[in-house]
């Protein structure tokens, strides 16, 4: 396998990749995503992680590199509408309150280009989250102690609190931001 570069500045992806064992550099991506879309379709997330990798991807391409990068984009989605990072801590209280004691899902998105002739493979995976119906005093504890601000969906569910998450259903990691499961089946692709 080749050396991987995963195009992301990340500690938590990183942190992924190193529990995988995985050996790989990080190239933070300079794409600048524009996070306008409000409704959810997994081409969308995909196409995000595709333009994150494919960035750092054409760089290492032009240098005659050859490297698998690895860009990926999670999203948090509820009545098929997607919650970005919220604008402030107003904006974050009123995400968790429409989350509290419902049903959402969280995708991620991972492409995987090589930089020596720009093949790719995207994949999604997704993951069903149900929060516990919150008090205001639990969501501001919460806010005030993880400050969760650049977060999607102004949660980061490897810092919520016992007796904030219902369920999960599907891979936890992919919550985090990076499913491990799929990484290892997109890279076995690309071999």
């Amino acid at each position: 396998m080749g050396k991987i570069i995963l195009a992301s500045s990340s500690p938590r992806r990183a942190s992924i990749l190193k529990t995988m064992k995985l050996d790989f550099d990080v190239i933070p991506s300079e794409y600048d995503e524009p996070h306008t879309q409000t409704v959810f379709s997994c081409e969308f997330v995909e196409k995000l992680a595709y333009n994150k990798a494919f960035d750092v991807a054409q760089k290492l391409h032009s240098q005659n590199k050859n490297f698998l990068v690895l860009g990926a984009d999670t999203i948090v989605v509820i009545d098929n509408k997607i919650l970005g990072k919220p604008n402030d801590y107003q904006d974050a209280f009123a995400t968790l309150k429409m989350l509290s004691g419902k049903t959402h899902f969280v995708v991620t998105s991972v492409a995987i280009i090589n930089s020596n002739n720009l093949e790719f493979t995207i994949k999604s995976d997704k993951t069903y989250v149900t929060l516990e119906n919150l008090t205001d005093e639990q969501i501001r504890f919460y806010l005030d102690n993880f400050k969760p601000f650049d977060k999607a969906g102004s949660y980061g569910i490897q810092e919520l609190p016992d007796g904030y998450v219902k369920s999960v259903d599907g891979q936890i990691d992919n919550v985090i931001g990076l499913p491990s499961k799929l990484v290892s089946e997109l890279l076995a692709e690309m071999q």
